[in-house]
């Protein structure tokens, strides 16, 4: 007999229509969870991987405020309950850290409109549903390693993750024991979008004991654990091979 799918636990992933949230959606999916596939754009896809994982798909830009906390109550009023909320979306583009000039106070307000205030409305609207989760709720911000040492594409960007970091820790300590939020910081990621990033593709082979950067299922399998483990909140997990040793 199969699992009612109101019993079923909800986890909404942000940014979930490739790379990262892909593989995050289709973890949780793979454990048995309803998942809420999200993307600012490529809406196709989104309801195309939707359907396969027997989901639902929702569009939003989180740098509309009123978008992300649509995003929440859409995903409510589709499913009825927020047992997980990943929150994986975020921005990031060149500029060097020695160009101050370069780095224009827009530039750091939109990558701090997606990268962290984004997290902190949806955080907050999904706030009451994960309260009342059965097992509790979850929030788990994927983050960088650029938020863990002084490197990453743009200071301002690096910024928005460390400082994201330090948003996961106070709401731990905030929201437990009801709600558990913690960071998985991954390095160097193989996706499509660090396809062309050669010197970092070089660096993890030749210093990280593991000799290759993470691939997205290796990020989904930390989160899926993160999850399952009811008793941590609280931690910034860094997903780099060990380059963090070297």
């Amino acid at each position: 007999m199969g699992i009612d799918e109101a019993d079923r636990p909800v986890a909404l992933v942000t940014g979930s229509t490739s790379g990262i949230g892909e593989a995050v959606a289709r973890r949780l999916a793979a454990d048995g969870m309803r998942v809420v596939v999200h993307s600012r754009s490529s809406a196709e896809a989104g309801r195309a991987l939707a359907a396969e994982l027997g989901g639902e798909y929702v569009r939003a830009d989180l740098e509309v405020e009123e978008e992300a906390r649509e995003l929440v109550a859409t995903a409510l009023a589709r499913c009825g309950r927020l047992d997980v909320l990943v929150n994986n979306a975020g921005i990031s583009w060149p500029i060097p850290h020695d160009d101050l000039a370069a780095a224009s106070p827009a530039d750091w307000r939109r990558l701090m409109e997606v990268n962290l205030i984004a997290p902190w409305v949806l955080c907050t609207e999904a706030l009451p549903a994960l309260r009342e989760a059965p097992a509790g709720g979850c929030v788990v911000n994927i983050t960088s390693h650029a938020g863990v040492r002084p490197k990453g594409s743009s200071v301002p960007y690096a910024a928005s993750k460390a400082a994201l970091n330090h948003v996961t820790r106070l709401l731990a300590a905030a929201l437990g024991p009801r709600v558990r939020v913690n960071a998985v910081a991954p390095g160097l990621v193989d996706t499509p979008m660090t396809r062309d990033w050669v010197q970092a593709h070089e660096l993890w082979r030749e210093r990280a004991p593991m000799r290759r950067p993470a691939g997205p299922e290796d990020v989904a399998a930390l989160v899926a654990s993160v999850i399952d483990s009811g008793y941590l909140t609280g931690e910034v997990i860094v997903l780099d091979g060990g380059l963090n040793l070297t």
